[in-house]
């Protein structure tokens, strides 16, 4: 069983939070990836293993239910006002955050304005830790940048073409007709004006992830067409306490494609923290 909440972020933005599990356990924050929702982590809500956890995950900022503001996404403090107004409905329990593909440049927004205090841990899946440097350009697949153009397509054909292409370019198998459209829908719900501005940000964070003493868990799909499998180990090298794990044959979306294996891991990385 699950519901949502609002709360409000950075700058006054009203962001939508869906809230499942125990409201009393551990918490878990989940962050979703470009253009998607808080719908990507059904599955997650959905498993007995992680009910104990107090599981919450917001439709950033532009996405989903929350507001769309036309020039709110330039700014890194905004993100991390974002993330702390989340991690409010948390009773002051120090979370664990997971950011997915996007979703892991939020997380470095909230470190480097916030600090790690209310931090148990992060995991990072299919991660993008920065934006806009020669680096982080290199990470991203070919496939997923020939699309780009299509993103910022204010004509419908175009821009839910491009869309569509890469809902399915998250599997390395091709999903089911329920899982594509849910991704479709929350993809489209991102105006075009959003899905823009996400991309002429300029942030480099190997300062904030190499001063990062909280342990981190790395997940990326040895298939992933979206960020390079190569990412998991140059991200790797730059934090402290870090355990990497592989999935052979698994896109860009491990806890949609592999969500068996994702949650009993995640599930047992927390229970092995301090």
């Amino acid at each position: 069983m699950f519901g949502v909440r609002t709360v409000e972020g950075g700058g006054g933005v009203r962001l939508l939070v869906t809230e499942g599990g125990n409201p009393g356990g551990p918490p878990i924050i989940f962050l979703h990836g470009f253009s998607q929702t808080a719908l990507a982590w059904l599955a997650q809500f959905e498993d007995p293993r992680l009910a104990p956890y107090h599981l919450l995950a917001p439709d950033l900022r532009g996405h989903g239910a929350s507001d769309k503001p036309r020039d709110a996404y330039g700014d890194g403090r905004l993100w991390a006002d974002d993330v702390a107004a989340v991690l409010g409905l948390a009773g002051g329990r120090p979370a664990v955050l997971v950011g997915w593909s996007y979703g892991g440049l939020v997380i470095a927004d909230y470190l480097r304005h916030r600090g790690p205090a209310a931090v148990r841990g992060v995991v990072l899946v299919g991660a993008v830790l920065d934006i806009g440097t020669p680096d982080s350009l290199d990470l991203l697949h070919p496939d997923f940048r020939a699309l780009t153009r299509g993103f910022f397509a204010v004509d419908a054909e175009t821009s839910v073409g491009a869309l569509a292409a890469l809902a399915r370019l998250m599997f390395a198998a091709p999903p089911d007709a329920a899982t594509f459209y849910r991704l479709l829908g929350a993809a489209v719900s991102a105006p075009p004006h959003v899905r823009r501005a996400l991309f002429v940000r300029t942030q480099d964070n190997d300062d904030v992830w190499r001063a990062l003493r909280r342990p981190v868990l790395i997940v990326h799909g040895e298939a992933d067409r979206v960020v390079v499998p190569a990412a998991a180990d140059r991200h790797a090298a730059r934090l402290a306490a870090v355990t990497v794990r592989r999935y052979p044959g698994v896109g860009h979306a491990p806890f949609l494609e592999a969500a068996d294996r994702f949650n009993r891991d995640l599930a047992g990385w927390i229970e092995s923290l301090p």
